[in-house]
């Protein structure tokens, strides 16, 4: 019987040479119509999971370019080492050597992070417990890991990579750290502030030279993101007080010889502070445009302030949406003038539809009733939509006292544009307590007291206390329910 093979290492190598070059070159039968495929060599990966890639199928005619694109396509899925497809008269073979799993994935040398949060960073580029071991995915993984902890300042930590084989084609990772000492911010400069000085400028950002809080707030280590904040902390401190020219022109990191300290230089570009010509507004006012203009606070002659105008068109959206106008927009449109140094503003209102509530979902209460929560909802299903409604009724159910943390969201509901539904999503907390005393009378000889409470029995919004005290001369019980409603 002839019996010819291509491998997926020779399949690979034709690849590399050129264009030119085909699979028949090193593989070279007569075409033939496939009568059947047997799969040698699997051990963890399903047939069904071969024959899904494989691009022969029983009954196809078997040529020199079907076998090759089937070993391109099996070991693209990254299951296997090597893929040799050979021919016993009108039967393929395809004969695999699956790569080993992983089995283990450990570290050492840890300080800064705990495995959790290291898993994670693992998880984020593919890497976990079953996958198939593939080198360049390990090596993303440590690239990770020494990410991590360059966003924490540790500039001069290493990260290498131990692997093992262990039982049954596993492998186990094990990433060692050398973690170095965190680089430290040593000084932060400033280019082109005349109008505030450095020290100011430092207050409003949270990174920051060493001192006595260092080791509990960590704002000495350098970090990108952090730096980020403080770059728009800057920029808002100066917005806020009318500079509109003013822009960060460039932002210098360095970092020592040997890693521990850095240097930040930021080169600032001030401009003059601008004065405010005139407010408008501008766009469908509902004919409500006295109302609307009082809740205005930014007057002509004021100091620009981005803060104020924020301000402003917050409380015209607030407004529109308690009317109903769940999805208003006001966009503010600024006219410069540099010469004189003057911004003339234009508030362009656009309430767009008006909106009713259809449902209010409460989700998260697994021990609270809906009727707790939904009794102190101020907007109502069925009614146009009220964002002050809303806002109370949130402050409502937070004042409970059963619930850590309130959600209230908007959700549009599909194929209508004028419907929303209300999600109200809350987050439990313990509401009971156990109390124990014990003291002594003159009178009375030993005392002992106990108690239970609990705020939200059974979920149903009503507190139930039990006390009791007990010495002596005297013995007592109080029972305690208080119902709200």
């Amino acid at each position: 019987m002839k019996v010819q093979t291509l491998s997926a290492r020779s399949a690979r190598a034709l690849t590399f040479i050129g264009l030119s070059v085909t699979a028949a070159s090193a593989f070279a039968t007569d075409s033939f119509v496939v009568r059947d495929i047997r799969l040698e060599g699997l051990q963890r990966v399903e047939p069904n999971t071969v024959f899904a890639y494989l691009p022969i199928k029983q009954g196809d005619t078997f040529t020199d370019d079907k076998a090759s694109q089937a070993i391109r396509a099996l070991y693209a899925t990254g299951f296997f080492n090597d893929v040799k497809i050979s021919t016993e008269g009108n039967v393929v073979v395809v004969q695999v050597q699956e790569r080993p799993a992983i089995g283990t994935i450990d570290f050492s040398g840890l300080h800064e992070f705990d495995k959790d949060n290291l898993n994670k960073a693992l998880n984020s580029v593919g890497l976990s417990l079953g996958r198939y071991y593939d080198k360049s995915l390990v090596d993303r993984a440590q690239q990770e890991l020494k990410r991590q902890y360059l966003t924490h300042g540790y500039y001069a930590a290493e990260v290498t990579t131990t692997v093992t084989p262990i039982d049954r084609d596993r492998v186990g990772l094990l990433f060692s750290v050398i973690e170095g000492p965190s680089a430290k911010i040593r000084q932060v400069n400033f280019i082109g502030n005349k109008v505030f000085s450095d020290g100011t400028l430092r207050d409003e950002m949270q990174q920051s030279t060493p001192n006595w809080f260092s080791w509990y707030t960590k704002n000495d280590l350098y970090s990108k993101d952090k730096l980020t904040t403080d770059l728009e902390n800057i920029r808002s401190y100066y917005l806020d007080r009318g500079y509109l020219e003013f822009n960060i022109d460039s932002t210098q990191v360095s970092l020592s010889p040997d890693k521990k300290d850095m240097y930040l230089t930021l080169t600032l570009h001030e401009g003059e502070p601008y004065t405010i010509s005139g407010i408008h507004l501008a766009g469908n006012l509902l004919d409500r445009q006295a109302e609307l203009t009082k809740l205005v606070k930014i007057k002509p002659g004021d100091r620009f302030s981005a803060a104020k105008l924020k301000a402003a068109t917050k409380a015209v959206v607030d407004k529109l949406g308690e009317y109903g106008y769940a999805f208003a927009t006001v966009n503010a449109q600024p006219q410069i003038d540099q010469q004189h140094h003057t911004v003339d503003l234009t508030l362009q209102v656009d309430p767009s539809r008006r909106v009713y509530v259809r449902n209010i979902n409460i989700t998260g209460n697994t021990r609270t009733r809906d009727e707790v929560i939904r009794r102190e909802m101020r907007q109502l299903e069925s009614s146009w939509f009220d964002s002050s409604r809303l806002a109370l009724s949130k402050d409502r159910i937070n004042r409970l006292g059963y619930f850590t943390d309130v959600d209230v969201t908007t959700v549009p509901v599909e194929d209508t544009a004028d419907e929303v539904d209300i999600a109200v999503k809350v987050t439990e907390k313990p509401t009971g307590s156990v109390t124990l005393g014990l003291g002594y009378g003159s009178g009375e000889g030993p005392i002992i007291s106990a108690g239970v409470s609990q705020d939200n029995v059974f979920g149903s919004g009503t507190s139930l206390a039990v006390n009791v005290n007990t010495a002596t001369t005297f013995r007592t019980l109080t029972v305690t329910q208080v119902d709200p409603y």
